[in-house]
């Protein structure tokens, strides 16, 4: 009797609609809507453009019908910029859209909406104001696409958008930042790009992951940008952690505890002592370093210093010797745990062209400025071209790593930065992301799993009782899905990607605090490109300098005199700008 129950009870379990156990946990459609969401990867443009460079650039899409621009990562900025139809003018070459990465006509978008706090919508840009840049944008909303047309990159409606005429911002930019901008006072802050994908769901984690790319290596290398998570191809995984600055415009910061120039037969000290409070911005290109660091660049590299462009040309000459040198210079970067991580650049890292408007004929030029005060200094887009950066703004730390070169190929790995919100575990020890390829169970899965598990069980017993039927009693013990089992699968992605781990971003929430703008302690820029200095045209041959650019390229505009933006009408030949947005906090 006992046999023929059990094989009755087999029969019953078998001949039993299973998709009533597929359904069980009911949590891969709870997924669909409550699970977390996957990085977002976003595509370079496959092409290397601007006059400073060139560099790595991705394609954004503005406006419906859309148009295409490219621009570069801005890791400083938290809106986006385009050039308009005013940054061309006919004295300008007649591909100037084309060097500038094309260009946006807000009047051909049916979706934009001007900024109406001022005339034309027209405000200071402010960032770099530190370094001496200045510029105006025409400020105003409209729908923007990360990467190609037909690419599937997120898009995102009424986001902040400056057309930006000025030549010192060549190109238009794509921030990363999540600090959001406001336009009257703080208590109306429109956020930026980054966050409203968070604020939506578009991203696990208000996060990012960035390498500018270059030239030099293999047959060149494609920058790279991830959006709430990592590419773990791209980088030598380490164990430093930094935290962020506690002022917001400044967040990124390290300390150099020393710069190192090698050749295959000397080694030398560029630095004396560390260099505290370095900001890294992929910007600009430039590297802003204390005058005795400079100079220390100029012995080993024999480059100099010219005070008329207020620049380091390398001519002809110079480059080849450079280039048979081919010296190395490593930074170790430290904070405040007195780790350190070492960043190695070989000089085809700093070998960069200077393009019009910059220069009248292609120029030569080593990335290195000569910092005027401690709040310029910067490890701009030229580091970026070895190191790879990934912050995370909900735990307010970052790293920087060097970029792994071992394949001109790799194979992307993206793996997820969890939200702080979302996390069920402490940020790891280390930094050096390592990534959880384990794979998460669908409901269906789970409920195979359970059948069969419950049939072997019963076959063994049914044969069990057969062969020793006569010796005794048997304990029986089975075991139905818990509660516990099925809830810990909430929030995986519906393709089963749970728990996915994180470099350690220690720290709290981002703290309330208002942003300050930065007021301008370079010199004045006359339309110059060269940091902070006018440029004459009397160079040598072969490095002659545009002329000064004509003032007609601006939008107009005065002095930064306060953070909020009170409506002033402008004069009608010009968009005036009577301030610049102010930023608070997220």
């Amino acid at each position: 009797m006992f046999f023929d129950f059990w094989w009755i009870l087999l029969a019953s379990i078998l001949s039993r609609d299973t998709t009533a156990y597929a359904a069980v946990p009911q949590l891969t459609a709870r997924a669909a809507s409550t699970g977390v969401p996957a990085p977002i990867s976003i595509p370079a443009s496959q092409d290397f453009v601007g006059n400073d460079g060139p560099w790595s650039s991705f394609t954004l899409q503005i406006g419906s019908p859309a148009q295409d621009v490219e621009v570069l990562i801005s890791t400083a900025g938290f809106q986006t910029w385009a050039v308009v139809p005013q940054g061309c003018t006919s004295s300008d070459p007649t591909n100037c859209a084309t060097l500038r990465g094309g260009e946006f006509v807000p009047s051909q978008s049916s979706t934009w909406k001007q900024n109406n706090v001022t005339a034309n919508g027209t405000f200071n840009l402010e960032i770099e104001a530190n370094l001496g840049y200045s510029g105006n944008g025409e400020y105003g909303y409209d729908t923007v696409i990360l990467g190609w047309q037909g690419s599937g990159g997120p898009s995102l409606d009424q986001q902040i958008i400056a057309g930006i005429a000025t030549p010192e911002f060549w190109l238009g930019i794509f921030g990363l930042s999540p600090l959001p901008t406001n336009f009257t006072n703080f208590n109306h802050p429109v956020p930026s790009f980054i966050s409203t994908l968070k604020e939506k769901s578009m991203i696990p984690s208000l996060s990012w992951s960035y390498t500018a790319g270059n030239q030099y290596r293999f047959n060149k290398v494609l920058g790279s940008l991830t959006l709430g998570g990592y590419d773990t191809s791209r980088f030598v995984p380490n164990n430093v952690s930094f935290a962020f600055s506690q002022v917001d415009e400044r967040d990124l910061v390290v300390e150099i505890e020393k710069i190192t120039f090698a050749t295959s037969s000397n080694t030398t000290a560029l630095s004396s002592t560390s260099i505290s409070g370095v900001f890294i911005d992929s910007t600009i290109p430039y590297l802003y370093l204390p005058l005795s660091v400079c100079e220390a660049f100029e012995r080993a590299f024999g480059i100099t210093w010219d005070s008329d462009v207020q620049a380091y040309l390398v001519n002809d000459t110079l480059h080849s010797q450079l280039q048979a040198q081919n010296a190395t210079v490593t930074f170790s970067l430290g904070n405040s745990s007195a780790q350190t991580v070492d960043v190695s650049l070989p000089y085809a890292a700093f070998d960069l062209t200077a393009e019009y408007p910059l220069a009248t004929n292609s120029t030569g030029y080593f990335p290195l400025v000569r910092a005027t005060n401690e709040s310029q200094y910067t490890l701009g887009r030229a580091f970026l071209q070895e190191a790879y950066l990934i912050a995370d703004y909900e735990r307010r730390n970052f790293s920087v790593s060097q970029c792994n070169w071992a394949s001109s190929a790799p194979k992307e790995d993206i793996v997820a930065i969890p939200s702080l919100s979302e996390s069920t575990s402490s940020p790891l020890s280390s930094p050096g992301p390592t990534p959880d390829h384990s794979q998460g169970l669908s409901g269906g899965a789970i409920a195979g799993i359970v059948i069969g598990c419950l049939v072997g069980l019963l076959i063994i017993l049914a044969i069990i009782w057969r062969v020793k039927t006569k010796k005794g009693k048997f304990l029986f013990w089975g075991a139905k899905p818990e509660a516990a089992e099925l809830d810990a699968l909430k929030g995986s992605e519906e393709q089963g990607e749970t728990d996915l781990k994180t470099p350690e971003m220690e720290g709290g929430m981002r703290k309330a605090h208002e942003m300050g703008g930065a007021q301008s302690l370079g010199q004045e820029i006359d339309g110059q490109m060269f940091p902070g200095h006018e440029i004459d045209g009397q160079m040598s041959p072969g490095h002659e300098l545009a002329t000064p650019i004509e003032q007609r390229y601006e939008l107009g505009g005065n002095e930064n005199l306060t953070h909020e933006m009170p409506a002033v009408e402008a004069p009608a030949s010009e968009m005036a700008v009577p301030n610049s947005p102010a930023r608070t906090q997220n």
